[in-house]
């Protein structure tokens, strides 16, 4: 079974795909882009930018009764790694030990031309 959870403390969906899914103990966060929960774009720069796709993540966590704590996977998609010093020193204010597994890419692309875009995996427990 899977339940969907939605929030206003983070940007709506713009397409069609839910804020986060529960399925069983996990629950899998869409990746949130520098949206504010307004549906305007943080036109800051990538640590503003990073602060505000972390907070929409913990919106969304907090949504479906879940923390920062009990994120166990991310996935960082990046339009120039040159940003990546900048996005994981912001990360670390976000993470505690054990910090959860992480990849980082690359890519040509992201939505609504953002600069950082970040998916999560959690763990209900």
């Amino acid at each position: 079974m899977k339940k969907a959870f939605r929030t206003d403390q983070a940007p709506s969906p713009v397409g069609p795909y839910s804020q986060i899914v529960q399925a069983g103990e996990l629950l899998f966060l869409a990746g949130q882009v520098p949206l504010t929960p307004q549906g305007t774009m943080n036109e800051g720069d990538i640590v503003a930018q990073t602060r505000q796709v972390l907070n929409n993540l913990k919106g969304v966590l907090e949504a479906a009764g879940c923390s920062m704590d009990d994120i166990v996977k991310t996935t960082i998609f990046l339009a120039d790694l040159s940003d990546f010093g900048a996005v994981n020193k912001v990360y670390a204010e976000y993470f505690g030990e054990p910090f959860p597994a992480r990849s980082t890419v690359e890519v040509s692309k992201l939505p609504l031309g953002a600069r950082l875009e970040i998916d999560a995996i959690a763990f209900r427990s």
